[in-house]
């Protein structure tokens, strides 16, 4: 009897295998309810007494190699197999990370200042909490002027409110800037106004303006006309219609040629075949002088449009609310666009 277990040991130490199935074979042949040493243990009442002690020993010794030898081998191809599933196959295609796009209003925002930069103009920026002086009184809207009203303003004070345009930089640049003097001043600004697909109390300008001597209505002209064409496409045509804005006179709003129709009249511009994008005017004589500029030597010209107005008809997006949630399926679009 002690002769088997010897024999059993042996087999047991020297056993290997490659599989986790395997080895529970093992287990249920061995240490299983009918397995080789369950079967050998079963026998310890027929061994003679003074044998019981030492096959007692050397069974238990058995019962535990062989639980040490699968506890061994389970872990070992365990380990082994989570490595193989970890392992890095350098056969594989690579996975390109997908690349996230600019904002549609950063593009054209881009796209309009590199337009005015290739013809001279700078770019300015200032505050969007702005004072009254720089917002308004400068800007020839003297205090209850009716004007005042045509922008619903966000007042912090009676004094200080968030800018109702970027017209608050051109004062700040004509105060500390001599003559001449051309630049455009992108930005965010605020007016209180209810949210739907044609207004939002939050959006983005740019205007522009020049001022030196003998500068005309035909420079002002011109320049949106260039502008237009580089934006829009060659074919596009301008025409201005008189308007009135309290920084400017004379003013206009400017209308290009409708993107949709070529010209020829739609829905989209009301078979008018215009579409309006800004408005413009010579600068004020007023507003010069209240920025410290001789109007009598100095003139110059003004305009300003709004960045969602010109995106919108750019890429035909027919609800200015898209521009601010954030939905990746409507910013994917713009992958490719710059």
């Amino acid at each position: 009897m002690l002769e088997q277990v010897d024999h059993l040991l042996k087999e047991i130490e020297g056993f290997s295998c490659n599989t986790l199935e395997e080895v529970e074979a093992f287990r249920i042949q061995t240490i299983g309810k009918k397995g080789s040493v369950t079967l050998l243990m079963g026998e310890f009442k027929n061994v003679p007494n003074e044998q019981k002690k030492e096959f007692g020993q050397k069974i238990n010794h058995l019962k535990n190699t062989v639980q040490d030898k699968i506890n061994l081998l389970k872990e070992s191809l365990e380990e082994s197999e989570v490595a193989t599933q970890t392992k890095i196959d350098f056969s594989r295609p690579a996975e390109f990370t997908s690349l996230g796009s600019r904002h549609p209003l950063s593009v054209v925002r881009k796209e309009i200042l590199d337009i005015f930069g290739r013809i001279g103009f700078s770019v300015s920026e200032g505050p969007e909490i702005e004072d009254d002086w720089h917002n308004f009184s400068a800007l020839n809207f003297p205090p209850e002027h009716p004007a005042r009203d045509m922008q619903d303003t966000f007042f912090i004070d009676n004094e200080i409110a968030l800018r109702t345009h970027t017209s608050s930089v051109q004062v700040r640049v004509m105060e500390n800037s001599k003559p001449p003097i051309r630049t455009v001043s992108p930005g965010r600004v605020f007016r209180n106004e209810a949210i739907s697909a044609r207004a939002h109390c939050i959006f983005h300008q740019v205007e522009g303006l020049y001022i030196d001597k003998d500068v005309s209505f035909a420079d002002l002209k011109q320049t949106l006309m260039y502008f237009a064409k580089e934006m829009f496409g060659e074919k596009t045509e301008i025409r201005l219609r008189p308007s009135y804005f309290p920084f400017t006179e004379p003013s206009a709003e400017v209308d290009v040629s409708c993107l949709i129709c070529s010209g020829k009249g739609c829905n989209v511009c009301k078979h008018t075949g215009f579409l309006e994008i800004m408005g413009c005017g010579m600068v004020d004589p007023n507003v010069l002088d209240n920025c410290g500029i001789d109007s009598k030597v100095y003139s110059g010209f003004a305009f300003g449009m709004g960045i969602e107005r010109i995106t919108m008809l750019k890429y035909q997006v027919n609800d200015l609310r898209h521009f601010f949630e954030n939905d990746l399926r409507f910013l994917n679009q713009f992958k490719s666009a710059y």
